[in-house]
């Protein structure tokens, strides 16, 4: 080798061994002095996203390892919301122990978390703020007046908005609001003044301009009215849609062979288009409620309450409860039931029943059971009942009740005026109900077939809806008493609220 190249290679050397001295050094300074960038919120799930109550958790995603109890002493929800959180390597779940309150805006704030490693507080996380809403309060009706009379109204109460879904052509029986809102489906009736008696109810579905996100640019149009099941060769009476929003359930008999009559199933794909209707094979019965799971269905079947499965091939049913004879609602997760049984001695009786076995009685009554809704967090249940007034007629003075389902005390809140048919509905928060207040006429020789009826058939002549606030702020108690319902400015009856 030459004098030259040696020389070279000798140079070459020290550079070598000059760059691994000075790398050295700087692994000692990071060893000693720690990592001069701060760790950082890296995806936050609900940011600036509009939530309603199927959302039950949001996730934090971290650049680095974080020290858990530095994040969960620092994390601060405006206004509060109550959860639980859980931990998988770099990423927070936040699961809510009760739903977001409709219209409000939510702020989530991070700041002064350290990382796993961090030993001081000199390098804590990059400030972090995240910005979440959950849905509008909002709800629809059926009008009774004016321009509204026969109409599927929505009524938006954070914006203090309302549309008229429906077109004039059309007199609304009864809806059910799809699970995220977008649209709700009817059952409605030509309005025709020249056909005899009442015109056959069909399906439809008509959008709400309401959409799951927060951007108005994805909102599916206003009113937009789709036809799902018609009714040429079979009348359609009652129908239920699942919480998953993926099936239509219609009780259904042929109009040319009335003994042909069973639940008929309609299911939705991943592109939204209804298939056509088929036959469940399952023995028919009367009034149906589909499971909060959208897996079976409760169906009356003389002496009892039939527990189906929703496959057409089926006939057997899953459980058989012989002693009910009607189910009024289910629990948000489908672990209990609120059922009727009719006594011998011409009493009704609520009793609770869950997955376990357990039926337990709540209340025993001489009057009527008419309706009863889970509260979604609390272990309560609002029920619509009424009471025998003793008298030369039969007169029966509805009321509505909270019912503590582990002690089975029963609170009354409202009395309402003498009517039989009062729809309630719970929000999907918890905080609030809604009532119609009826009025009837008598029918008279002539059919009136462009007006409301109730489900009794009586003409619906003025009716007026009812908001319950269920609790009182924090500072003030919430005594039974101090609930104090607030009248509506909207002639209208049977509200539901939006999911």
């Amino acid at each position: 080798m030459s004098v030259s190249n040696k020389s070279f290679f000798q140079s070459l050397d020290r550079v070598a061994i000059a760059l691994i001295a000075v790398l050295a050094l700087l692994t000692v300074l990071v060893l000693f002095q720690g990592d001069a960038i701060a760790p950082r919120v890296r995806n936050f799930s609900w940011q600036n996203k509009r939530i309603g109550v199927e959302d039950t958790a949001f996730y934090l995603n971290f650049s680095r390892p974080m020290d858990v109890k530095s994040v969960e002493d620092n994390l601060q929800i405006d206004p509060p919301l109550p959860g639980k959180i859980s931990w998988a390597g770099r990423k927070m779940a936040y699961t809510l122990i009760s739903p977001p309150v409709y219209g409000t805006k939510y702020q989530v704030q991070l700041n002064g978390a350290k990382d796993r490693f961090t030993q001081t507080n000199k390098n804590s996380i990059q400030s972090f703020k995240g910005v979440f809403t959950s849905r509008d309060r909002a709800f629809a009706y059926l009008g009774v007046e004016g321009e509204e009379q026969g109409k599927l109204v929505l009524y938006n109460l954070t914006a203090q908005q309302k549309t008229i879904l429906t077109p004039k052509d059309l007199v609304v029986g009864d809806f059910q609001p799809y699970p995220t809102g977008n649209k709700i489906l009817f059952a409605a009736t030509e309005r025709a003044s020249d056909r005899s008696g009442l015109p056959p109810s069909q399906l439809y579905t008509v959008t709400t301009g309401i959409s799951p996100e927060s951007s108005c640019k994805n909102n599916p149009p206003l009113g937009r009215v789709e036809l799902v099941l018609d009714s040429k060769d079979y009348q359609n009476l009652k129908f239920d849609l699942s919480a998953d929003g993926k099936t239509i359930l219609v009780q259904r008999v042929n109009q040319k062979n009335p003994g042909e009559f069973g639940l008929w199933i309609l299911r939705s794909n991943d592109d939204n288009k209804i298939s056509k209707p088929q036959l469940l094979q399952s023995q028919p019965g009367g009034d149906f409620l589909i499971t909060p799971d959208s897996s079976a269905v409760a169906v009356a079947q003389g002496q009892g309450v039939a527990i189906l499965p929703l496959q057409v091939q089926a006939t057997k049913p899953l459980d058989f409860l012989p002693k009910f004879g009607m189910v009024l609602d289910f629990a948000p997760d489908g672990t209990q039931a609120a059922m009727v049984q009719f006594n011998s001695d011409y009493t009704r009786s609520l009793f609770l029943v869950n997955n376990q076995g357990l039926q337990k009685e709540l209340l025993r009554t001489t009057g009527s059971i008419n309706s009863c809704v889970f509260h979604p967090v609390l272990a309560n249940i609002y029920c619509m009942l009424t009471q025998l007034i003793e008298g030369e007629t039969y007169l029966e003075q509805p009321y509505l009740a909270a019912i503590d389902l582990n002690s089975g005390k029963q609170t009354p809140l409202i009395v309402m005026p003498e009517q039989r048919d009062v729809q309630i509905s719970l929000s999907p928060d918890g905080l609030a109900l809604l009532l119609d207040q009826i009025v009837t006429t008598v029918a008279t020789s002539a059919p009136q077939i462009n007006v409301p009826r109730t489900s009794d058939g009586e003409v619906i002549s003025a009716s007026r809806l009812w908001l319950v606030p269920l609790f009182a702020p924090a500072s003030v108690s919430t005594t039974p008493n101090q609930i104090q319902p607030e009248q509506l400015p909207l002639p209208g009856f049977h509200p539901r609220w939006l999911p």
